[in-house]
């Protein structure tokens, strides 16, 4: 198989958000977004064959889209409320600590912008792994601090207590510049690696607050040759 176009920006996000699910072994996949969908579809395709795939209404779904089982709503939140799901949303605003924004802009009292309110956030956070995707990287987005708390962060959750943080787990924010996580002493967010073609300048100047950085950044992985295929002429 010969593939000679150039890995695009798009391509490189979606293997990081397939990555997002590797190892998480017989889990519901809950990707929001079309990127985010097809990473999870390549990542079942490919290293994660026990993920599940659902149509986000009433059925768990084959690769092509096919019914496979019965997953009414209720049956749905059952599975978060146990853990079996690692769900990827979005965010109007994210912070240093995984603090998540999607309900308004501003002053709750006298916001300037209504959003989509919390709906979900609050308990995917605190019941099953939750990440990130977020398509366009500024300090719009990533802030010193949420305007409002949607999605628990992990300074947040210790705040709460114990019966925040038992479950409580962050495991990627993936954005078009980077990805990265909270792996840090006290879960400030962490450069993973940067996309081929970003500088450590460029991402630091697009976020409001200090990244923490290792040592050596990495660049996101390359394709194979088998998943560009599956990426561009299969699972489109």
């Amino acid at each position: 198989m010969t593939l000679t176009t150039p890995t695009t920006r798009t391509e490189y996000c979606v293997i990081a958000c397939a990555e997002a699910w590797r190892d998480n072994g017989e889990i519901l996949a809950s990707p929001m977004g079309p990127v985010p969908a097809l990473g999870a579809r390549l990542a079942k395709s490919t290293f994660a064959p026990d993920l599940l795939l659902t149509d986000g209404e009433a059925n768990l779904v084959s690769l092509d889209g096919t019914p496979e089982g019965w997953l009414p709503y209720r049956k749905h939140l059952t599975m978060v409320t146990g853990g079996r799901r690692h769900v990827m949303m979005g965010a109007s605003q994210i912070d240093r600590h995984g603090n998540q924004n999607i309900s308004c802009i501003g002053d709750w009292h006298r916001p300037t912008r209504q959003l989509l309110g919390v709906r979900g956030a609050p308990v995917n956070t605190l019941n099953n792994p939750t990440s990130y995707w977020i398509p366009k990287h500024s300090t719009r987005v990533f802030v010193p601090r949420v305007d409002m708390i949607s999605g628990v962060g992990y300074d947040s959750a210790e705040a709460a207590g114990p019966s925040a943080t038992r479950f409580h787990r962050i495991p990627y924010v993936i954005s078009d510049l980077g990805v990265f996580d909270f792996a840090t002493p006290d879960h400030s967010m962490r450069i993973v690696s940067l996309h081929p073609g970003v500088t450590l300048t460029e991402v630091q100047e697009a976020t409001g607050f200090p990244l923490a950085v290792p040592e050596e950044v990495p660049y996101t992985r390359e394709p194979t040759p088998h998943e560009l295929h599956l990426v561009r002429e299969v699972l489109v």
